[in-house]
């Protein structure tokens, strides 16, 4: 699973950042699904209210099969994400039961890869958003292509996650009032990750100078009066889901 270059994935990303409509968002997933030449991507997300919103690569006789049988009710990536805030790798989900065999030797059947790594995202109003990576590999080459990716996994979950809010008409007219620019989206997420700001510069690939740009662009559009009221600010106003 070679990953096309990186100048690649920053014309991928600047799509993804100038989608304007669910139909931009899902051309987004299928190119970068290509670039990481991986079976599938997919982003979903839940309201609490029970709207949904999703774009992906699955096959559609997959996503009707799974809706008409109501597999949200056992699917141990879903129900095991809910419960962490941290990527999670399927292999450390609870697949033991009959039921959820059963669903699995199905979702098979229908071109759904064995390995998959999924990144829980919240946001504001009771949201819950997955986006997730799933391929037909042997556990080392998935380990390999995880372990090398995680980041750019997780900054692309959350792009998607705040793409996809600006289309709830609700959100979008709300986040009228604050406007971080991606890049320092990206780094005030990272940062509340916990990574340092070495790791963000590089990351991010940026200089730690410019990374220190974006974070006072972003601590001044907050009010906040040091990084870490900013990553908080960020947190409680819903820019950034963590």
């Amino acid at each position: 699973m070679n990953v096309a270059p990186p100048a690649r994935m920053e014309r991928l990303l600047t799509c993804l950042e100038k989608a304007s409509d669910p139909g931009e968002l899902q051309e987004a997933i299928v190119a970068l699904r290509d670039h990481f030449r991986v079976d599938h991507l997919a982003y979903h997300w839940l309201s609490a209210d029970g709207a949904t919103f999703s774009v992906g690569t699955y096959p559609p006789e997959w996503l009707r099969r799974y809706l008409e049988r109501d597999y949200l009710r056992i699917d141990p990536v879903v129900l095991g994400c809910y419960q962490r805030f941290h990527p999670v790798d399927w292999k450390r989900l609870d697949w033991s039961g009959k039921a959820v065999r059963a669903f699995f030797a199905e979702a098979r059947k229908h071109g759904v890869g064995n390995q998959g790594f999924s990144v829980p995202l919240r946001g504001p109003n009771g949201q819950f958003a997955l986006f997730t990576a799933n391929h037909d590999c042997d556990d080392e080459a998935w380990r390999a292509f995880t372990q090398a990716h995680c980041r750019e996994l997780i900054l692309i979950a959350h792009d998607f996650n705040r793409k996809a809010l600006e289309f709830e008409p609700e959100r979008a007219a709300a986040g009228k009032t604050l406007a971080l620019s991606p890049r320092e989206v990206d780094a005030l997420t990272l940062l509340a990750l916990g990574y340092g700001r070495a790791q963000v510069a590089e990351t991010l690939a940026i200089s730690e100078h410019t990374l220190r740009v974006y974070i006072e662009s972003a601590r001044f559009k907050l009010g906040a009066i040091n990084t870490v009221h900013a990553v908080a600010r960020a947190l409680s106003r819903g820019l950034i889901f963590v």
